[in-house]
């Protein structure tokens, strides 16, 4: 079969590949260690745990409003509210299964064939092929590794053009972990272009980091964010978009026909996680910056550059260009050699090529078996 050109464009989602083959080796009897996909190892909230199981128990498997749950979308923009420091409308906000499908139907709104889009990077693997199958044009914005990956205003307002519609970055970021301070968002806002804000690590910070929302600042932004990383409910699938009131209905449209409605027993277990899952990521928080410090400190030791601890997030992507310019042949060494998956930089567009992205969403006795394992490896690469 010969797929349309929009959609040949799409290319494979690394993180995945490498999981997929250590998958693979794993069904043949090799053991391997997981540092290439941003899963947390703890579990979710209990009280998530125990709302999901008396929903099933009283047949909660229904559709829902296509919207959500009317109480859940209460309590999400109650909850954002809090943390943006600004109102939040319930009406606003549209519940799906993952924060994915609402950044794909976000595009769908936004963008038409030939049109762009403005995409610092490095960035998620997903933002540009969102951008492909809707026939528009994503538009790397490289940020600088020696300024925190900080998006440069400067450099994003030299690439709009008539053609350009939107403007999507994290904070914090995956795969870098940057972000984004106060000013450089506030000028991004004045920029023009809608912000979209992926704020999927939100909570998820270190070093007193904070995270400044766009919805904070005007009435234009859109929000991307869900349950899956601070509550570690990424088998949940539930999500959410924020979005201006005057694209709604276009989004609830798109969600009645392509998704109909997040599943209804998992939309109670947020509920229970909003309400009573504090808890779980204040000690996520600690474990993950306890093993974020030892992962830079350890890959330092191998040689590889990394010239500021990320302040949020949890990966760290490390400079390899001293083991190798292809990151995916590196990646695919290491799996290979040492048995330890990571994602290779060029994932995450051009300008990651020659990094490797280390997920410290693992156990310490994991992030210090990788050390060890890469060691001897790395080393003997050095040496060829």
């Amino acid at each position: 079969m010969q797929p349309p050109s929009h959609l040949a464009q799409i290319q494979p989602f690394l993180a995945m590949e490498i999981m997929e083959r250590a998958m693979a080796m794993e069904r043949e009897g090799i053991d391997v260690v997981h540092l290439e996909v941003g899963e947390p190892d703890f579990p979710p909230p209990p009280a998530a745990l125990a709302a999901a199981q008396a929903a099933l128990s009283q047949n909660a498997t229904n559709y829902t409003d296509s919207r959500g749950l009317h109480p859940l979308r209460v309590a999400i923009a109650e909850e954002k509210g809090a943390r943006v420091g600004r109102v939040i409308d319930p009406e606003q906000v549209l519940v799906t299964s993952g924060t994915s499908p609402a950044m794909l139907m976000a595009f769908g709104v936004l963008l038409a064939p030939g049109d762009e889009i403005l995409v610092p990077a490095p960035h998620y693997p997903c933002y540009p092929n969102f951008a492909r199958f809707c026939g528009a044009q994503p538009v790397p914005v490289p940020c600088d590794p020696g300024n925190g990956w900080a998006i440069d205003p400067d450099a994003v307002r030299a690439a709009i053009t008539p053609r350009t519609r939107a403007i999507v970055y994290g904070s914090p970021a995956n795969p870098t972990g940057a972000v984004q301070p106060r000013d450089v968002v506030e000028a991004l806002v004045n920029l023009g272009p809608p912000l979209l804000s992926d704020e999927i690590y939100d909570g998820l910070l270190y070093d007193g980091a904070e995270i400044t929302s766009p919805l904070s600042l005007t009435d234009d932004a859109w929000a991307f964010d869900g349950f899956s990383k601070r509550y570690a409910m990424t088998g949940f699938r539930l999500g959410y978009v924020i979005a201006p009131t005057d694209a709604m209905r276009s989004l609830q449209t798109l969600q009645q026909n392509f998704f109909i409605s997040a599943s209804e027993f998992v939309q109670y277990a947020g509920l229970a996680a909003l309400s009573d899952g504090a808890n779980t990521v204040a000690a996520a928080r600690e474990l993950l910056e306890a093993r974020r410090d030892r992962l830079v400190a350890g890959l330092r030791e191998l040689g590889f550059e990394i010239l500021t601890s990320p302040p949020g997030a949890f990966y760290v992507f490390a400079d390899a260009r001293g083991f190798g310019a292809d990151s995916r042949e590196l990646a695919n060494h290491l799996l290979e050699h040492a048995h330890v998956g990571v994602t290779p930089g060029i994932d995450f567009g051009e300008f990651g090529e020659g990094f490797l992205r280390v997920s410290y969403a693992a156990p310490m006795e994991s992030i210090e078996e990788a050390l060890q394992r890469m060691a001897p490896v790395l080393e003997a690469r050095l040496r060829a």
